[in-house]
């Protein structure tokens, strides 16, 4: 059976040649090996164990599974199920709908998923940031500090429900350009028109790509890639002029300081030159204040442009004006190529001294007359046309309100914010408070690392290390005094415990503080599954192939790895959670009949 590595690096060897038109991809649905690959990929995610429509999660997985997938689609009998539909809150009070597939449909669209990798990722463009490995949110936002340097305006873009609105013929044709396979081609339409269940309702999907798919975000960015590539034009033709018109003032103030050089190489005794030098530094003082660049000049214009997912943003050097007929342009772009429509609610022209927003970061361009000197030793200024990252407290503030961290009072028509109790947590044990406290102190901060004002973290850390104390006052029935004094551990706040082999650890309230990174602390936030490593043979496929039972020993029996949602749900109040916990793995290996006794509460 073929190598699944060997498989993509023959696929992806021709993914940046737009010419190039692959076929004979439904043969590579029968590799056994490449179900295997996918199931390590995606059997960590705890969403697994949320069943489908299908009453099926990933506990009981088997290699009599991926056969059975096999034999569908050999036959193309293979029909995807409906997704199960629910909703979460989105930011502006909505709700936003996801599907929750059956596991045999997620492994499958895995599948899928790391073939169209293949094929695409070295032909999409480099200003698409989302959903794809090495790159997130915040590699999106470092090109944006790093390009959109003295930009004039922004252009804040969103697509009106994207996901719900991708036209499935146009999507078949788009992915056509590229793909020859008929069998491949009707198995994506397949589970484009699978359609949902909700309220055990089946309702048909007659467009869009359901939100929680796994092959979802690659179909999408395929979709948007044609935009991409006529924004990547539009730069070019947009572009014009090599350089800003330098401004009159500056050109005098250049000729003064030359002839200043001069005279001081030229000076033949110390008063000559510190009258040379004098007036050398006061030359320099004053070019700080004088703009190098004409603002107004017509004939230099750019355009920079990146994506993420749905929402994009244009920086552009030029007039409000243009501004509009480019807003006009993709608006019409999108509606006539790609069935798809502006949010005009979303969809604004912001002034780049003004704060735009993009992936939930205010944006703007600094204006400073701050300078310093360089290497060479000139004052210059070094800060003026730079882009700023903000996290803003508004963004702290519902935060945590959504925690339930905080509520807010009034004080003389002033906003106060009071750190609340979580009482959901009172009955957890104090290393969990912890331990839920630290991870969303780290989390929001791992986040806006990069932000330059990220030391503002300190009123949320503030707000979220008083609301613990008064978690812990509330399950103790005592005061925030007498719980920092009972949990003081020298300077700091920290829970004492034993770990699995009895020693004693301290576990610390976070502590290290909210400097500004440079590059994110997480390299790629998105979490985009590392294939490579999966590719050799791990402990989980050994086990499942070894057709051993790990509880009874039995052999040559047909296996099944029971899957469980959380270590910490366990107990160890059996044998077989004891073994779990011991092995620190949420999967066993187990024969049919032990995995039904374990269902049935009767395995010890």
């Amino acid at each position: 059976m073929r190598n699944p590595q060997n498989m993509l690096i023959s696929l992806t060897k021709h993914s940046n040649n737009k010419n190039y038109k692959y076929e004979r991809l439904y043969r590579l649905l029968y590799n056994e090996e490449m179900y295997l690959t996918a199931y390590q990929r995606i059997y960590t995610n705890e969403g697994n164990m949320t069943k489908g429509t299908d009453n099926q999660t990933i506990d009981g997985m088997s290699l009599k599974r991926i056969t059975n997938i096999i034999n569908s689609l050999r036959n193309e009998s293979y029909q995807p199920k409906p997704s199960r539909r629910t909703y979460i809150p989105k930011k502006n009070g909505k709700l936003r709908p996801l599907g929750i597939p059956s596991f045999e449909d997620k492994l499958l669209q895995e599948v899928i998923r790391m073939i169209l990798e293949s094929i695409y990722e070295g032909y999409f463009e480099e200003t698409s940031h989302g959903f794809r490995p090495n790159k997130s949110c915040h590699t999106a936002l470092s090109k944006i500090q790093a390009t959109f340097t003295g930009v004039k305006w922004f252009i804040e873009g969103d697509i009106k429900s994207f996901f719900d609105n991708i036209n499935h013929d146009k999507m078949i044709n788009i992915l056509s350009e590229r793909i020859n396979d008929q069998r491949f081609m009707r198995l994506i339409r397949k589970f484009l028109n699978a359609g949902y269940m909700e309220e055990w309702t089946f309702h048909k999907t007659f467009s869009g790509c359901p939100q929680g798919g796994i092959i979802s975000p690659i179909l999408a960015n395929i979709y948007l890639d044609k935009f991409d590539k006529y924004m990547k034009e539009y730069v070019k033709l947009f572009r014009n002029g090599k350089r800003r018109e330098v401004t009159l003032e500056y050109r005098q103030n250049k000729d003064a300081l030359r002839l200043a050089r001069v005279e001081f190489s030229k000076a033949v005794n110390e008063t000559e030159k510190y009258k040379a030098i004098t007036k050398i530094r006061e030359l320099e003082k004053a070019r700080v204040f004088i703009p190098y660049g004409n603002p107004m000049d017509t004939e230099y214009k750019r355009l920079i442009y990146i994506r993420y997912a749905d929402d994009w943003l244009c920086g552009v050097i030029g007039s409000k004006e243009e501004c509009r007929k480019i807003k006009e342009d993709i608006k019409t772009f999108l509606a006539e190529k790609l069935q798809l429509e502006l949010s005009e609610e979303k969809t604004l022209i912001t002034n780049a001294k003004d704060k735009a927003n993009f992936l939930s970061y205010k944006i703007y361009v600094r204006k400073s007359n701050l300078s310093k000197r360089d290497k060479a030793g000139r004052l210059v200024r070094n800060y003026t046309g730079r882009v700023v990252l903000e996290v803003s407290t508004d963004i702290i503030k519902k935060r945590l309100i959504d925690y339930s961290a905080m509520k807010l009072t009034y004080h003389q028509d002033k906003e106060v914010w009071k750190p609340t109790a979580r009482y959901n947590m009172k009955d957890c044990d104090d290393l969990e408070i912890l331990d839920r406290y630290n991870s969303e102190i780290r989390g929001f901060y791992n986040y806006y690392c990069i932000a330059n004002n990220s030391s503002i973290i300190n009123s949320f850390k503030y707000i979220m290390e008083y609301s613990m104390y008064k978690t812990y006052a509330t399950k103790y029935r005592t005061t925030k005094a007498d719980i920092i004094e009972k949990f003081r551990i020298n300077k700091d706040f920290g829970i004492r415990y034993k770990n699995s082999k009895g020693i004693e650890r301290v576990r610390l309230f976070y502590n290290e503080g909210f400097k500004r990174q440079k590059e994110c602390l997480r390299k790629n936030a998105d979490l985009i599954p590392d294939g490579i490593k999966y590719f050799s043979s791990t402990s989980l496929i050994e086990r499942l192939r070894a057709n051993k039972c790990e509880i009874c020993g039995k052999e040559n029996a047909t296996i099944e790895i029971h899957h469980i949602r959380k270590l910490k749900d366990l107990q160890g109040k059996n044998f077989w959670e004891t073994l779990m916990i011991a092995r620190r793995r949420k999967t066993l290996a187990l024969c049919l009949e032990c995995h039904k006794k374990l269902h049935c509460g009767k395995l010890d």
